[in-house]
């Protein structure tokens, strides 16, 4: 059974604080490997704290000695009961600055809480001066974490990493949903409204509408993480970019098709037809929005390119 904080001797105190701050440095090392392409100025902090943290692993391993020999026990956050966790931010697929400055501040924040609790569990003078010294040196860790924002703001580190954090943004979550969202409101289009003015039945548009959606969302996932493992291209995990396009490929067809559950055949192509106005608006604004493409010409192109596909699917439907 995990101890409460207050059960622990001094001995467990420092061995289960050698175990923190051997797995905080190896979280600051794996991170700055994880940014230290995009983000350089974030990785170098990053490796400056691994330092920090290996500094002060070694001064508790040497009182340790001092104190206990070299035997120290295996005693890890999960065996002390309110200990705190850390997150597998490094595992995040998508990983941001902004995360990264976050969880720094969250891990030095409950580091210090740790061992301002901890001092109380001894009254030998060397092991309450060790652990208040490493209690101040984590704040000053926190501070370290603001210190570097305002310096990268100041020098325009901060600015260039946030431009390299929108690109990837963009490249792994925007452009494969924006392709699954452009290919499900516009090519399921024409089936949803052929079946609908073929049989004026608002239930038969919806099944259509249904299958045309799952359909090209499963086809457009298969493809998009079929297309590149992302490794040259950085465009991110295969598998995330095929859910993302493929969710925003049934979503963009079961937008105009839902109204079809609406058993008012005039009703239903109303909201039908609005909806779908709504979905080329946002197509347009994103590709905007992101792509830098001029609202109105990504207006016109959506909107075009979306009529014809609404138009070929009435002359079917009527024909």
């Amino acid at each position: 059974m995990p101890k409460t904080l207050k059960d622990l001797s001094a001995q467990e105190v420092l061995a289960v604080a050698i175990q923190a701050e051997e797995e905080d440095g190896r979280i600051y090392s794996d991170l700055a490997e994880r940014v230290g392409q995009d983000y350089p100025d974030t990785a170098k902090t990053l490796r400056a704290m691994h330092d920090e943290e290996d500094g002060h692993r070694h001064r508790l391993i040497e009182l340790y000695r001092q104190k206990f020999g070299e035997h120290i026990p295996l005693i890890r956050r999960q065996d002390v009961k309110g200990f705190y966790s850390r997150k597998p931010l490094w595992l995040t697929a998508n990983l941001t600055v902004p995360m990264i400055r976050n969880e720094i501040e969250t891990m030095e924040d409950e580091a210090r809480n740790f061992y301002t609790a901890a001092i109380a569990q001894t009254s030998d003078a060397a092991v309450r001066q060790l652990l208040g010294d490493l209690a101040a040196e984590e704040s000053k860790h926190y501070d370290m974490a603001e210190e570097m924002d305002e310096a990268q703001k100041k020098s325009g580190a901060r600015e260039a990493e946030d431009d390299s954090g929108r690109r990837k943004f963009v490249l792994q979550i925007v452009q494969p949903g924006l392709a699954g969202l452009m290919d499900g409101s516009v090519s399921t289009l024409a089936p949803v409204f052929a079946a609908a003015f073929a049989t004026h039945l608002s239930w038969t548009a919806f099944l259509v509408g249904m299958a045309a959606s799952f359909g090209a969302g499963i086809s457009m996932g298969f493809a998009e993480a079929m297309s590149d493992d992302g490794v040259l291209s950085g465009r991110g995990h295969p598998l995330a970019r095929g859910t993302v396009c493929g969710a925003m490929t049934t979503a963009g067809g079961i937008g105009h098709t839902l109204p079809f559950l609406i058993t008012n055949f005039t009703v239903a192509m109303c909201i039908a037809v609005a909806i779908v106005a709504v979905e080329l608006g946002v197509i347009a604004w994103i590709r905007h929005r992101y792509m830098d493409t001029p609202l109105l010409s990504a207006a016109f192109q959506v909107i075009v390119g979306g009529t014809l596909v609404f138009i070929v699917g009435i002359l079917i439907g009527i024909a």
